[in-house]
């Protein structure tokens, strides 16, 4: 976890699906889940549990943020309408969905590379290593990153979204 700079970290702007402007701050003092997602990954059925999470603690001031990325292995391919519509029809994915980013490299969107200077549970930080990493970003100003592999209902990462709703 980094107790970082939230503040200018929910003013960073992003670009929603239909091509207008946002930031976290959109999202007022929301627990949020930020998620690098793919359409054609072996860890796609994690849309699932990112609905499951999304239904389960919307009501209580909780969002996931879904990012589509194509800088794995081409996984996401498609274009915003086809991404949109895969995660509709095959995931009844509710949460947001903005536009496809890059979260490595130079070109690597702006709140990606301030996310990635967080640390995993290990003490990790740097490139987002595969599709699915997770960043749980707390009202309070803490970021808690989940590499790939540690699926939205992890335990840890329940606790970290539970602890920070408001009881």
């Amino acid at each position: 976890m980094t107790e970082a700079t939230t503040t200018d970290l929910r003013r960073i702007p992003f670009q929603t699906a239909d091509g207008g402007s946002a930031t976290l701050a959109d999202y007022g003092d929301q627990v949020l889940l930020v998620v690098n997602v793919a359409s054609k990954c072996g860890l796609t059925p994690q849309y699932e549990q990112l609905e499951e999470l999304q239904r389960a603690y919307a009501d209580r001031g909780f969002t996931v943020l879904g990012f589509p990325c194509n800088q794995f292995m081409g996984q996401e391919p498609g274009s915003m309408d086809e991404i949109l519509e895969y995660c509709s029809v095959t995931w009844g994915v509710t949460f947001p969905v903005f536009d496809k980013i890059k979260v490595n490299g130079g070109g690597a969107a702006p709140l990606y590379k301030a996310l990635k200077k967080s640390k995993d549970a290990e003490g990790g930080r740097g490139p987002v290593l595969w599709n699915f990493e997770k960043f749980v970003v707390t009202p309070e100003g803490g970021i808690h990153r989940f590499r790939p592999t540690v699926k939205p209902d992890d335990p840890a990462i329940i606790e970290v979204i539970e602890s920070h709703l408001p009881r």
